[in-house]
């Protein structure tokens, strides 16, 4: 098992936002994770990473409320500065926003940069049905442009009725991700903000494996034509997590079509149970075998992004 990764992608649940999600009657298929800072630090032990990056997962914060919205953000967020305050060289966060209010998204990016030390922003794919790259979200591409921001996309449900009995993380939340990041190359979103860094949760979803598709059929939202070279150049830019991704079949065409140096350290715990973020960080180990690409992925490139985490 390699030591020292850095893991981009991994959540937590601090109290509170139990609480909130437990109030709010969310289920959504899956029931919320137990999850404590001593159990992951033991799940880091177990898998090898010296320091995570810690996000929210879905649905959050979003059930109608603004107030009550902005409220746990700020509560989710400042939980997990305090953890990172306590221990810089374990724990790092993407802060959170209260979307789709994009007023109390900007005060909370300003709180999380200038009070928290935030390490990058979390977003979800779509709130409400708002898919990022929509031209509305515009002044906080612009905000998070001016901070060069990391951020990290997450996948949300889909805003449609959910096949019976398939939980919508088995597949929908891979679309989901999909449509993000054809929305954000298609309103020219990491041109217009090009000191934006992002990073697509699950390898990138569909994206990497279906992206000649998309860019022959996709037309630009600013020329109404179909450019397909420079839809693929975008589609580079993005950086790609391994969560619930690395295989023997998925990880060569992940490699292929990412830029060298692109590809990061992904687990999902703990809404990934132990034996799947295992089964996966064992399939990635097993399928690496150039040295200079393990070790790029299972912390370099994060490095590069987080230089405060470099050793």
């Amino acid at each position: 098992m390699t030591a020292g990764r850095i893991d981009t992608h991994v959540h937590y649940v601090p109290p509170a936002y139990r609480r909130y999600l437990a109030q709010e009657a969310f289920f959504g298929g899956q029931a919320t994770p137990a999850w404590s800072p001593a159990a992951a630090l033991d799940e880091m032990g177990v898998l090898g990473v010296q320091t995570s990056v810690l996000s929210v997962g879905r649905p959050g914060f979003w059930f109608g409320d603004v107030g009550r919205a902005a409220g746990m953000a700020r509560e989710v967020n400042e939980y997990a500065a305090d953890l990172v305050r306590e221990r810089p060289d374990r724990f790092g966060f993407f802060a959170a926003l209260p979307l789709p209010d994009l007023d109390s998204a900007l005060a909370e990016v300003a709180h999380a940069y200038d009070h928290l030390g935030c390490d990058g922003i979390v977003l979800l794919a779509n709130n409400d049905g708002t898919y990022l790259g929509d031209p509305r979200l515009d002044p906080l591409m612009a905000e998070l442009d001016r901070r060069g921001a990391v951020v990290f996309v997450h996948p949300n449900a889909l805003p449609a009725t959910p096949v019976p009995d398939v939980p919508v993380f088995v597949a929908d939340f891979l679309l989901d991700t999909t449509r993000a990041a054809l929305n954000l190359v298609r309103h020219g979103v990491l041109r217009r903000f090009p000191r934006i860094t992002f990073i697509l949760a699950h390898g990138g979803g569909f994206l990497p494996y279906a992206a000649h598709r998309v860019a022959s059929l996709t037309p630009m939202a600013d020329t109404g034509a179909v450019d397909r070279a420079r839809f693929l150049d975008d589609c580079a830019d993005f950086y790609y997590d391994t969560a619930l991704t690395a295989s023997a079949h998925s990880l060569p065409s992940l490699l292929a079509f990412a830029r060298p140096g692109h590809v990061l350290y992904g687990s999902d715990w703990p809404y990934a149970r132990e034996d799947n973020s295992e089964y996966f960080t064992a399939q990635l180990d097993a399928c690496t075998d150039d040295e200079q690409v393990r070790a790029s992925i299972h912390r370099g490139a994060a490095e590069r992004l987080f230089p405060r985490l470099r050793r």
